[in-house]
């Protein structure tokens, strides 16, 4: 693999997110990680997933200058609908899978790490969901799982500012499992790993599958909704401004179309 490289000890195995300079997750990216999945899911040596970023970020969001690339909004659609279900595999994944973040998890790095079982951030992390700064929405599934994590109103005040909430603040929201310094980060989340790996893994397996019965039935309707409208914005003049202005590095002006 290209971007993702791991190593397996004491049954955990550890996966570092390597595309510099910021991790960016191209499509690229999200198909190692179901890649990933394939080679560890029935490999009986590997009981948790470790999942961490290397370089100053977790993963400091989706890779905006590939959305140049896509012409119409029905393919946009269907590249949220792709990372979507990929996204809802790792939920669904019968192996635990911890994300450790440092640095920022933004867009679609923070829902990559939504969709992670368990979440350890660094106090001076910043975690949010900037995407209407560039006249878009969340596309793999971030609406869905924000409010489930930190509550409606704290979704939506996230959402609607694009500002982004440290590393200790998302501990208390509950949208992560602890906060910790920076430098004991990933010897915090890797004593977890190791402690969940002594677990049996048929009851470990029983347990994730339990889990996924707390999801109302709306959940996923809402999924495949806000798909539709991540085609639907992505070729509003709004969006276009504010990938320009992105890549330009300028503030984006929206009209409103």
């Amino acid at each position: 693999m290209e971007f993702l490289s791991w190593n397996v000890e004491n049954h955990v195995a550890t996966v570092t997110l390597n595309r510099p300079p910021a991790n960016a997750l191209a499509r690229g990216v999200i198909l190692e990680v179901n890649s990933l999945l394939d080679e560890v899911e029935h490999d009986d040596n590997v009981r948790v997933i470790l999942l961490k970023g290397e370089g100053r970020f977790f993963s400091a969001g989706a890779d905006i200058k590939e959305f140049t690339t896509v012409t119409s909004g029905e393919e946009f659609s269907k590249l949220a609908s792709s990372g979507q279900t990929i996204f809802e595999r790792v939920e669904t994944f019968s192996k635990p899978i911890i994300a450790a973040i440092h640095g920022a998890a933004l867009g679609g790095g923070l829902e990559l790490a939504m969709s992670c079982h368990i979440r350890l951030v660094a106090e001076n992390a910043k975690l949010g969901l900037p995407e209407l700064q560039l006249g878009l929405i969340p596309g793999f599934a971030g609406t869905q799982r924000l409010p489930r994590y930190v509550g409606f109103a704290k979704a939506a005040e996230m959402l609607l500012t694009s500002d982004p909430i440290s590393g200790k603040d998302a501990a208390v929201y509950g949208l992560a499992n602890h906060a910790y310094p920076e430098e004991e980060l990933f010897e915090k989340a890797g004593e977890l790993a190791a402690k969940i790996a002594k677990k049996s893994p048929v009851a470990v397996k029983a347990a994730l599958e339990m889990l996924q019965y707390v999801k109302p039935a709306s959940y996923h309707e809402g999924v495949k909704a806000e798909a539709n409208a991540f085609g639907t914005v992505f070729v509003s003049e709004d969006a276009k401004e504010g990938i320009s202005a992105f890549i330009e590095k300028r503030q984006p002006d929206f009209k409103g179309k």
